[in-house]
């Protein structure tokens, strides 16, 4: 099996694309290994200098310090998830959601999650990362950075000028993108 990498924006994320499924239950973050059971994710989360994994529907996302060297943490990585796939598992993650709760919300955040999901969290996954949504109150719009985006020198610049923008355009309750 031959896994691909791919730089991020973020000089401290990696972008690892096993070509073939990762999670078929939504994107998933762990920061330590006592957040998860499954054994790779505990093995790649004690790799020293690795700080956290995103997962999602084709691709994970490694996360290191700074200062530390991808050659240190790479081959690693990428033997650990070669032996998981060679023992024929399909998926890192392998749930089925839980009922959707947008149905909670109100008409102004069932739109602002609607654009989130189709025309930013795309162009967000490219990159490693994910972003979404937390809440609206008084025209402030507050998301999650999640995967490369989190900690990312350029994340600042993306969040202003890209989703705030987009999110004004659409929705003009929203005056202001912040993120946690």
């Amino acid at each position: 099996m031959f896994i691909q990498t791919q730089k991020t924006p973020n000089p401290n994320s990696l972008k690892f694309l096993p070509g073939k499924r990762v999670s078929n239950d939504g994107p998933y973050e762990f920061l330590n290994a006592n957040q998860t059971q499954i054994p790779l994710l505990k093995n790649i989360l004690s790799i020293n200098g690795v700080t956290g994994i995103f997962l999602s529907e084709d691709f994970l996302s490694i996360n290191k310090i700074q200062g530390e060297k991808w050659e240190n943490i790479k081959h690693i990585v990428i033997s650990h998830l070669n032996e998981f796939y060679d023992e024929g598992n399909e998926f890192i993650i392998n749930k089925k959601s839980e009922l959707d709760n947008s149905n909670d919300y109100g008409e102004i955040e069932n739109k602002i999650i609607k654009i989130l999901e189709t025309k930013i969290r795309p162009a967000v996954a490219r990159d490693g990362g994910d972003i979404t949504f937390k809440e609206f109150n008084d025209g402030k719009v507050t998301v999650i950075l999640k995967g490369s985006c989190s900690g990312c020198p350029s994340s600042t610049l993306t969040l202003k000028q890209g989703v705030q923008n987009l999110l004004c355009h659409y929705i003009p309750e929203v005056k202001e993108v912040l993120a946690v």
